[in-house]
């Protein structure tokens, strides 16, 4: 129950953000600094946020508090700049908190993080297709914080933690957030013209929600590495040579998107004490590696070199590091 509300919260959460933009924000004349201001907020604060997350331990509290934050945000009638600190703010709080509720509960599994993170995609189309729903997507969003503090005391976190990866410290945790950003450059890079009108953009959302739902219980299933070998290397292919057909390319975002519960729950198995943390490194890398490659100007030869190093690189952080956490199981039951 308790990670059916934070998925439909998560829901919520985007299409309210993504609702103010194209709604009260999309009228002011700083609109785009306004915008740059809620990414870095929602993005880049995620880590620091995760910090203090996990030295409270208080996630379903925090993330209660957060939707009631970005639900206030869109819904009162704010300056412009008090509206993008509440949403900003509300939403990296909430991933935060979200995502560490579900890892904490996840018995070391990634089908549960896959829940979780794919609906956020359905929600940020909704919201910037449907920004006049934002009312209702506010009051459904108040509905969920108000039953998730009793959901989360009928399902308790349990004491036990999952197998460290503390022979390499930090490393894997930097190597995969580092891998998180360089493919971000160039999955960001390339433009795709045939994603224009409503039904292309929830289609796209869609592909990448089925990657994201579908990534989780195929990692539990075929573990890290082959669901990573089997959607990384077709996705770069795809992305990179077919971006001006429909079908390829929303294929290729399937597959990618395979890799993104992946690489959190590695994240998660590195730092198991610390899942607030391992859950908003990860979109703190993101930030800023989207942002790269939206500014790039690659075309030819040079973008799908682009596309595919940042791929391949993504790949090889991934098998190096689930052999660090096969490495410290084998240490731990020897």
């Amino acid at each position: 129950m308790l990670l059916l509300l934070d998925s439909a919260a998560h829901l919520l959460v985007d299409a309210l953000c993504a609702a103010a933009v194209f709604g009260p924000l999309r009228a002011e004349r700083s609109v785009a600094a306004l915008v740059l201001l809620y990414n870095t907020l929602a993005f880049s604060t995620q880590c620091l946020v995760g910090l203090a997350a996990d030295r409270r331990g208080k996630h379903p509290a925090a993330a209660c508090a957060a939707m009631l934050a970005v639900a206030a945000g869109y819904a009162l009638p704010l300056p412009a700049l008090p509206r993008v600190l509440l949403l900003g703010l509300g939403n990296s709080v909430f991933h935060v908190a979200g995502g560490a509720m579900t890892l904490e509960r996840s018995g070391g599994r990634a089908g549960a993080l896959g829940v979780f993170v794919a609906p956020g995609a359905v929600g940020l189309a909704l919201g910037a297709l449907r920004p006049e729903l934002g009312g209702a997507f506010a009051a459904l969003l108040a509905l969920c914080a108000a039953a998730v503090l009793p959901a989360a005391a009928r399902s308790p976190a349990p004491e036990t933690k999952v197998t460290d990866a503390d022979g390499d410290g930090m490393l894997l945790p930097v190597l995969l957030a580092l891998a998180v950003s360089v493919r971000a450059v160039g999955g960001s890079a390339v433009s795709f013209p045939w994603k224009s009108g409503a039904a292309m953009t929830l289609l796209t959302a869609l592909c990448v929600f089925a990657g994201k739902a579908a990534g989780g219980f195929v990692c539990d299933r075929l573990g890290a590495r082959r669901t990573a070998l089997l959607s990384i290397l077709p996705a770069a292919v795809l992305i990179a040579f077919c971006p001006a057909w429909a079908a390829p390319s929303l294929l290729g975002q399937f597959a990618l998107n395979l890799t993104m519960p992946v690489t959190l729950w590695l994240l998660y198995r590195a730092m198991p004490d610390a899942p607030a943390f391992a859950f908003g490194l990860a979109a703190s890398a993101l930030w800023p590696g989207t942002l790269a490659g939206q500014l790039m100007t690659l075309t030819g030869p040079a973008l799908w070199l682009c596309v595919l190093l940042s791929f391949l690189f993504g790949l090889w952080a991934i098998l190096t590091a689930e052999k660090g956490v096969l490495r410290a199981q084998g240490g731990n039951r020897a």
